[in-house]
């Protein structure tokens, strides 16, 4: 199949705002970030770091700063595309907790474009969608597993 831009399939695009404490912060999750972005299971449009401090103050984190909070995403300095704004900020602010830092990550899966172009060229069209938390799959997994066995 030969794509133009404007038949160029694309996987579904993510908005994830993750909060860490501030204590004990490995730099786990930027690795795995990395990981995903260098094997293309993901393209990575934003990525912002924010800190809301004990009394409340919120202060978006430069990524290339050594030594600060943020220092484990630097990779990831140049991913801003513009989609996160003054609003995404303001509202990842008030769904954290003081003392606390998030990331916030605006990322498209393209390890999914391929059958997005698959259903497209079959006549298809995405109709629904949605997300089930994984807390809530794990939960119900475990429901199924304590269950008793079906006679």
């Amino acid at each position: 199949m030969t794509t133009t831009p404007e038949t160029e399939a694309h996987g579904p695009v993510d908005f994830v705002l993750l909060e860490f404490p501030m204590a004990g912060l490995t730099g786990r999750a930027s690795e795995e970030l990395m990981r995903l972005v260098e094997q293309r299971v993901i393209r990575l449009f934003d990525l912002l770091i924010v800190m809301k401090m004990e009394d409340g103050n919120v202060e978006v984190l430069e990524l290339t700063d050594p030594g600060g909070p943020a220092e484990s995403f630097s990779y990831f300095a140049g991913a801003q595309t513009g989609i996160l704004g003054k609003e995404e900020i303001a509202e990842a602010a008030d769904a954290i907790l003081p003392g606390s830092l998030a990331a916030l990550i605006v990322y498209e899966n393209i390890w999914a474009a391929p059958f997005v172009a698959a259903v497209r060229e079959g006549g298809g069209e995405l109709v629904a969608s949605t997300r089930i938390p994984a807390p809530d799959v794990m939960a119900a997994l475990e429901a199924l597993d304590d269950a008793p066995p079906v006679a």
